[in-house]
């Protein structure tokens, strides 16, 4: 159990609108020093458990607490939140968009201008400061999104989808900004579609579903609640299939194994098996659980029925 208070409590919430009821039961908690994974389809009611946390919707039932307490405008400045619908002004450019944005958060413009200009430097956008918002691609905008979400070092950032749109090299350049505000205490609240990203980056996850949240997790639990009773090996000789635990081995490459065990079979003991039945006759290179990725987990929860 983590002793820590946490930066977000959403506890039990609740939100209709009409007949439609968009969060039925969402319960999680966020502390500093981590990336929270909020996953989900689409219309699983991610996005109005976003707007419920910033305050922006009132929940129907249920409570939210944020930063210590309940949502005010100083706790509003030390959070930086990039929506999936883009904020920025289209006719502004791009160094007084963020200088203006950061003076909303409660900077001084010229403490707004420093950090603003220092981003826009890391992400290989300086030259182009004094473009108009508009001018720039989709992979430009997305990056000056980040930047005024992140622009006055919040101590809750919050960030829907925010690798749309960027190539490898700019996801990359976006991920070590995330790192940085974990190691710097911050949390850090992200969905995204791109499970690979949300495996690397987050250390724990909630999974929504239908308005409730139906997995929740560090990523390496999760990955191991939904383990198959596979375990992949490789090396070289021969391996029998009468070993105990062992309901099948099947060979796919002449070093590279796969063996089915049965339910509730401890891996390390069946592997303590193969090696002292079989001896010298095979000589283990690797050995490992076949642990699904999140990608697979994802799609095995939501569809199920």
């Amino acid at each position: 159990m983590n002793e820590r208070e946490p930066l977000v409590a959403v506890q039990h919430v609740q939100k209709r609108f009409g007949a439609n009821t968009a969060v039925r039961d969402v319960s999680f908690e966020v502390f500093g020093g981590e990336v929270f994974g909020l996953l989900g389809p689409n219309g699983a009611g991610k996005t109005t458990t976003i707007r419920l946390l910033l305050d922006i919707f009132k929940p129907d039932a249920g409570q939210v607490t944020v930063l210590g307490g309940p949502m005010t405008q100083k706790r509003a400045d030390r959070i930086g939140y990039m929506p999936e619908e883009r904020g920025l002004y289209p006719d502004m450019r791009v160094l007084d968009c963020l200088v203006y944005l950061g003076t909303l958060k409660g900077m001084r413009r010229g403490e707004a201008r420093e950090s603003a200009r220092r981003y826009l430097a890391r992400l290989d956008l300086a030259e182009h400061e004094r473009l108009k918002i508009n001018a720039l691609s989709r992979g430009m905008t997305q990056k000056v999104q980040v930047i005024a979400a992140v622009l006055h070092n919040p101590d809750l950032l919050i960030i829907d989808e925010p690798f749309a749109n960027l190539d490898p090299i700019n996801s990359e350049l976006v991920r070590q900004i995330i790192l940085e505000l974990r190691q710097q205490g911050k949390a850090i609240i992200m969905t995204s579609h791109l499970m690979t990203l949300v495996e690397s980056l987050c250390d724990r996850i909630a999974l929504i579903h239908q308005g409730e949240v139906v997995l929740a997790g560090t990523v390496a639990e999760v990955r191991r609640k939904f383990a198959r009773n596979v375990l992949r090996l490789s090396g070289t000789g021969v391996l029998d299939t009468a070993v105990g635990g062992v309901t099948q081995i099947v060979r796919h490459t002449a070093s590279d194994w796969e063996i089915f065990i049965e339910a509730d079979t401890e891996p390390r003991a069946v592997l303590a098996r193969l090696l002292a039945e079989h001896d010298d006759r095979f000589l283990v290179d690797r050995f490992e659980i076949a642990m699904p990725t999140l990608n697979e987990i994802f799609v095995q929860v939501v569809r199920k029925p």
